[in-house]
């Protein structure tokens, strides 16, 4: 059965949710199967990104910030603030979900692999995530 999962954010950047969503597959019980990850915004996104060194999602949060400014005289789509079509051009270009696989009872991720909720707003959101695991 589908967890839900609430995830306050202060601002933009990348929220590890890895230990989270490690215990919704935990709770199944489930050996070998499939983690789904959902975001149900269009305003932040997932991603699975090292886990070690933080200035990899440092360098990943300038990037996009780049690539996708504030204040661009081309948006119309103004009146949630300067950051909100940012906000859903970034989301468009990232994952609002992802696939895991479950191996003997874990989340299959990389040795410095972590599940992020990436938010990209600047005032603190309250994020809904909702985890199924499959057989």
């Amino acid at each position: 059965m589908p967890e839900e999962l609430i995830c306050l954010t202060s601002g933009q950047g990348l929220i590890d949710i890895t230990g989270q969503v490690a215990d919704v597959v935990s709770r199944s019980n489930t050996q070998q199967g499939l983690c789904t990850v959902f975001v149900t915004h269009t305003s932040a996104s997932l991603l699975i990104q090292e886990n070690a060194d933080p200035s990899a999602r440092q360098d990943l949060e300038s990037w996009l910030n780049r690539l996708v400014p504030e204040h661009d005289p081309l948006y119309i789509h103004t009146l949630e603030g300067p950051d909100d079509m940012p906000a859903h051009i970034k989301s468009a270009l990232t994952a609002t979900s992802l696939s895991i696989p479950v191996m003997q009872g874990r989340l299959a991720l990389g040795t410095w692999q972590g599940i992020y909720l990436w938010e990209h707003r600047h005032q603190p959101q309250r994020r809904k995530i909702i985890v199924h695991v499959s057989p």
